[in-house]
C-alpha cells in the first residue's frame, strides 16, 4: 500500500525541485536521503525532509520495514506566487513573481 508525505508551499521553483526528484525516483528511500544529503542547495535539505516524512509515515502508521521502502512517485506541481514588485528606473515598476512548490512523494515497500 503506498505512503504519500507533501510538502506545502515549498519556497522554491518547481523547476528547480524536479531536477532532484527526477534524480531519487526508483531509488531506495535510504539511498535516496543518503544521495540528497551531498546535493548541494536548499532543494535536496526540503526534499530529504519531505522523504523522511514519508518514511516515518509508512513506519508509523502502516507497520512498513524502513530498509524496504523505495520512492515509487515523487513530483512537484505550482504552488501559489507571491506576486511582488521592485521599483525600476523612471517612476516605473517591475513585477517580481515569487515562486512555490507543492512536493509529492509516494514509497511503498519492494520485495
Amino acid at each position: 500500500m503506498p505512503v504519500t508525505a507533501r510538502g506545502k508551499q515549498v519556497g522554491i521553483s518547481p523547476k528547480r525541485v524536479r531536477l532532484v526528484l527526477r534524480a531519487i525516483q526508483g531509488m531506495q528511500v535510504v539511498d535516496a536521503i543518503e544521495a540528497l544529503r551531498f546535493q548541494p542547495g536548499p532543494t535536496a535539505a526540503s526534499v530529504a525532509a519531505i522523504l523522511r516524512s514519508a518514511s516515518a509515515n509508512a513506519e508509523n502508521n502502516n507497520s512498513m520495514d524502513p530498509s524496504r521502502l523505495k520512492v515509487v512517485t515523487a513530483y512537484a506541481d505550482q504552488a501559489v506566487q507571491l506576486r511582488r514588485f521592485r521599483a525600476r528606473s523612471r517612476g516605473r515598476v517591475g513585477q517580481v513573481r515569487r515562486q512555490a512548490s507543492h512536493i509529492t512523494i509516494v514509497v511503498d515497500e519492494h520485495e
